[in-house]
């Protein structure tokens, strides 16, 4: 396949930043959308060029970190996978592909296609947690019972990995799909009912501090949410947060 990109290239989140355009021969459409900007990359090297920088780590789906805006999708134009999972067959010969961070006054860009996206971390860290008494016997898993149901969501809801790309594709950048999801894997077990009350409004608060918009339920955020983490979630921290502010 030959294809051309328009990759957003950036020094900083001060810098101006703008699209430049490459010319890319023998990609194979096995490949991984991944391995053709590695390919893309030891090309630009051999050139003498500067390479595109762009976060990654896992490679399997897990990680979150290839958070890439491909053709005004977050993660491309497949459905239910992260950039790492995006295949070249999903594009044809000859295609113009455009790839840009995911763009939001919460993520500022730190080199290219890389985006600080540690206004999350600061999330989870503002109430993201339990109280376990370490004393003693530990507790057994089994020792509290939870209903089948239960489980099954707060284990939906702890599928999500972070990514972003509901925030990337939100008209208003928010992160409510992503905090109701790390509300909900604590609101719905036992174990999370100690610090409810403020775990959803530090949360909460925490989120608008960091600049992120409201949500206006669109929905487009479970459409390309690599996990399909569910709106329903962002409901139940609605209510949570209504419950703690009585």
């Amino acid at each position: 396949m030959k294809l051309t990109l328009k990759i957003w290239r950036q020094n900083g989140a001060n810098d101006k930043g703008g699209l430049v355009d490459y010319k890319l021969d023998g990609v194979s459409p096995d490949m991984s959308f991944l391995e053709m900007l590695d390919m893309l990359n030891e090309q630009i090297i051999n050139e003498g060029g500067e390479p595109v920088a762009f976060d990654h780590d896992c490679r399997e789906g897990i990680c979150g970190m290839c958070s890439l805006y491909i053709n005004g999708e977050a993660h491309g134009p497949d459905r239910g996978v992260t950039t790492c999972q995006l295949h070249m067959r999903m594009f044809k010969d000859g295609d113009t592909i455009f790839i840009e961070p995911f763009r939001a006054s919460a993520f500022p860009v730190i080199k290219d296609l890389i985006v600080d996206r540690t206004s999350f971390d600061r999330i989870q860290h503002a109430g993201g947690f339990i109280s376990v008494n370490t004393s003693g016997n530990t507790q057994d898993a089994n020792s509290l019972p939870i209903s089948k149901h239960a489980a099954d969501e707060a284990m939906d809801a702890a599928t999500c990995i972070g990514c972003g790309a509901c925030v990337a594709t939100c008209k208003n950048s928010s992160a409510m799909l992503f905090v109701g999801a790390k509300v909900s894997q604590y609101a719905l077990l036992p174990q999370g009912q100690v610090e409810a009350t403020d775990r959803v409004k530090n949360m909460v608060a925490q989120m608008d501090l960091e600049g992120f918009g409201n949500c206006t339920n669109t929905g487009a955020c479970e459409v390309e949410c690599p996990k399909g983490i569910s709106l329903d979630n962002i409901a139940r921290m609605n209510r949570e947060l209504m419950k703690a502010s009585v």
